[in-house]
C-alpha cells in the first residue's frame, strides 16, 4: 500500500494551491498530479503550462470524471465546495478540499453525509496553519497543568486587510461566494478547539463599516455583504469564559494572536512570521517568549497526511470532516447571534 500510485487531479489551482499543494504532492514519491481545471479555459491553460500538468479541463465535472484521476484537490472559493466534494465522492475519488469547508452548515453537512456514505474513499479538509508549528509544545504545557485551571480565553484577529474602502470587492466580502464565515473567525476557532473544549454558548455583535466597494470590471459599486468587524463573547466547555474579536480594518492592528489565561499561568501564541509562545507563571514578574525544542516543532504536512490515508498508512487528522463540521457549526453560530441579537446555544 505504501507504494500505491495516486493521481491528483486539481480543481482551482489558486495561490494556496501553488504556493502549499501542488509543492506538497511533488514531494511525495509515486503522486503525480496529472490533471486541472480553472474557472477559465484561459486560465486552465495558463496554470497547466505553467505548471507542467499534462491534462486540462475546461469543465471541472469532467475532471472529477475523469479515468486519469485518482483524488480531487479543491482549491476554488468556498462557494463551490459542496459542490466539487459530493461529484468528487459520487466519482469514487478521494477528496481534500481548501478551508473554509463550505459557505454555510448546512452545505458541510451535505459533505459530511456524503463523506459517510463512502466510507472507503479519504475526505480531508484543509487545516488551519495557525498553531501547526508551535501546536505541540503548547499541548505539552496544558498537559502538564501549566495554566492550572483554565480561566479566559481571548482569540484576536485584527488587522487592516480592507480599510481601504477604495480597493476593489473582495471575494470574502461576498456572502455568496464566501458564506457566513467572517475574516479569520474559522481558522483561529479551529485553531483554539485543538487545545481547549468546545464552545456552549455565543453571544455576537458585527458590522460593515464601509458599505460599498468597487467592482472595477463592471464599473459599479457593490454592497458588502460580510461584517468586517465582529465582537464575540462565548461560554466554552467547563464554565471558560472566551472573547474574540475580529476586524479588517483596524490601521496598525495587533494581528492574530490567541491568549489563555489560568489560575496559575498565561500563555500567549502570537502568530508572525514565526510562531511565538509567551509563557508566565505565578511568582514571575513579566512573561518571557520560550524556545521551541526541536522536538516539538509541528510543521505543515497536509499533503503527505491526505496520501498517508489514502495508501492506508494513518488516519486523517488535521482535519476530518466532522472536524471541519464543527468550526462551521460555530461560525454558524455566530452569524445568527449577530442577526438576532440574542445568545445562541450550541450544539445547534
Amino acid at each position: 500500500m505504501s507504494s500505491q500510485r495516486v493521481r491528483i487531479g486539481i480543481v482551482g489551482a489558486g495561490a494556496n494551491t501553488r504556493l502549499r499543494h501542488i509543492p506538497g504532492f511533488r514531494a511525495i514519491s509515486d503522486v503525480e498530479i496529472t490533471a486541472v481545471a480553472n474557472r477559465t479555459p484561459a486560465s486552465t491553460a495558463r496554470a497547466a503550462d505553467e505548471l507542467g500538468i499534462p491534462h486540462r479541463f475546461d469543465d471541472w465535472r469532467r475532471l472529477v470524471e475523469s479515468p486519469d484521476v485518482d483524488a480531487v484537490m479543491i482549491g476554488t472559493w468556498p462557494n463551490l465546495h459542496c459542490e466539487a466534494t459530493l461529484a468528487a465522492l459520487e466519482a469514487g475519488k478521494h477528496v481534500l478540499t481548501e478551508a473554509r469547508m463550505a459557505r454555510n452548515l448546512e452545505e458541510a453537512r451535505r459533505m459530511q453525509a456524503a463523506a459517510q456514505s463512502h466510507p472507503d474513499l479519504v475526505a480531508q479538509v484543509v487545516p488551519s496553519p495557525f498553531g501547526l508549528e508551535c501546536g505541540p509544545a503548547v499541548a505539552r504545557l496544558l498537559n502538564s497543568h501549566y495554566l492550572g485551571t483554565l480561566r479566559e480565553v481571548v482569540v484576536i484577529g485584527i488587522d487592516d486587510q480592507f480599510w481601504d474602502y477604495s480597493r476593489p470587492l473582495h471575494w470574502r466580502q461576498n456572502a455568496e461566494i464566501s458564506g457566513r464565515n467572517v475574516l479569520s473567525l474559522g481558522i483561529l476557532h479551529e485553531t483554539l478547539m485543538r487545545w481547549v473544549g468546545p464552545p456552549e454558548q455565543v453571544y455576537a455583535q458585527s458590522t460593515v463599516f464601509e458599505a460599498l466597494r468597487p467592482v472595477p470590471e463592471e464599473a459599479r459599486d457593490a454592497e458588502v455583504e460580510v461584517p468586517d468587524s465582529v465582537h464575540i463573547l462565548a461560554r466554552l466547555a467547563e464554565g471558560v469564559r472566551a472573547i474574540y474579536h475580529m476586524s479588517g480594518v483596524a490601521l496598525f492592528g495587533p494581528g492574530k494572536q490567541i491568549h489563555m489565561y489560568g489560575s496559575r499561568g498565561s500563555i500567549r501564541v502570537l502568530f508572525r512570521a514565526t510562531e511565538e509562545v509567551w509563557i508566565g507563571h505565578s511568582g514571575e514578574t513579566e512573561m518571557h517568549r520560550i524556545d521551541v525544542p526541536a522536538e516539538l516543532r509541528g510543521r505543515w504536512r497536509v499533503e503527505e497526511e491526505f496520501i498517508g490515508a489514502i495508501r492506508g498508512l494513518e488516519p486523517v487528522k488535521l482535519n476530518d470532516f466532522s472536524t471541519g463540521v464543527a468550526y462551521m457549526e460555530f461560525t454558524e453560530a455566530v452569524a445568527l447571534s449577530a442577526e438576532r441579537n440574542a445568545p445562541v446555544s450550541l450544539p445547534l
